[in-house]
């Protein structure tokens, strides 16, 4: 398996992370009987830290779909070389730190981190179209 297909496999890990731990910070405030339950009932807006769990996973579920596509095209077409290889860890490390800085709400430094790994999806996107 290429480094890339190493990576985009850890990313998926890394989503499936972050399911969790939106879930977890709403069940932690709603509690486990609204969680087995039909959530029918209206509830009371979620904690700022469990938004912004919902909304890192959300920003994440947004690139993710074009980073599946740019590595698998890589992949296929015989074109992964070292800047993909390099993408695939920027886009992934900057996913990483991504999450705890939007959970704790640093501000800069996450937008900053946002940039970096758009950075690294940009390097594979570029290298299946020149």
């Amino acid at each position: 398996m290429t480094l890339e297909l190493k990576i985009l496999s850890w990313t998926l890990v890394l989503a499936f992370v972050q399911i969790l731990l939106f879930d977890f910070a709403r069940t932690g405030q709603y509690g486990l009987k609204w969680n087995t339950g039909p959530r029918d009932e209206a509830m009371p807006p979620l904690s700022a830290r469990a938004e912004r769990l919902q909304r890192a996973q959300h920003n994440l579920f947004e690139t993710l779909p074009l980073f599946i596509a740019a590595v698998l095209i890589a992949h296929v077409a015989n074109r992964d070389n070292e800047w993909t290889a390099i993408g695939c860890q920027v886009y992934f490390w900057g996913r990483v730190l991504y999450v705890p800085l939007y959970a704790f709400g640093v501000r800069q430094i996450r937008s900053l981190v946002w940039l970096i790994s758009l950075a690294g999806l940009i390097t594979v996107a570029v290298q299946i179209l020149v």
